[in-house]
């Protein structure tokens, strides 16, 4: 595996990872279908979130979990664009007060997943 820095990690290092190895990273990551239904949702991002993971699996992530990131700059990126891996600067407000991240978006159009990294 190469470097699992939130700017290096790659996203065929994601999909390789088992749960624990995701859940041992120091940044949240959330993994969807194309259809946006949550895949994976690791102990991180739980932890920083404050969200159960048992409510995120399985739901519609742009209208149920992150609706602050249903928009132009994050949710329209991965319907507009089959491979993406950029890095943005983001204020999430979804159920908390503004918080100041970086996400990391990512998606190739052989991936099964597309993910977004979210370092606080």
């Amino acid at each position: 595996m190469t470097n699992t820095s939130f700017e290096a990690i790659l996203l065929n290092d994601l999909e390789a990872m088992g749960e624990a190895a995701l859940d041992a990273l120091p940044f949240g990551v959330v993994g969807f279908s194309a259809d946006t239904v949550v895949q994976v949702y690791n102990a991180t991002e739980a932890r920083m979130s404050g969200l159960d993971p048992a409510t995120v699996m399985g739901a519609p992530f742009f209208e149920v979990v992150a609706q602050c990131m249903n928009n132009f700059l994050v949710a329209q990126r991965f319907g507009d664009e089959p491979d993406i891996d950029d890095i943005i600067p983001y204020v999430l407000t979804f159920r908390m007060r503004p918080t100041k991240v970086r996400l990391r978006l990512l998606a190739a159009a052989a991936a099964p997943r597309r993910y977004i990294l979210i370092e606080r």
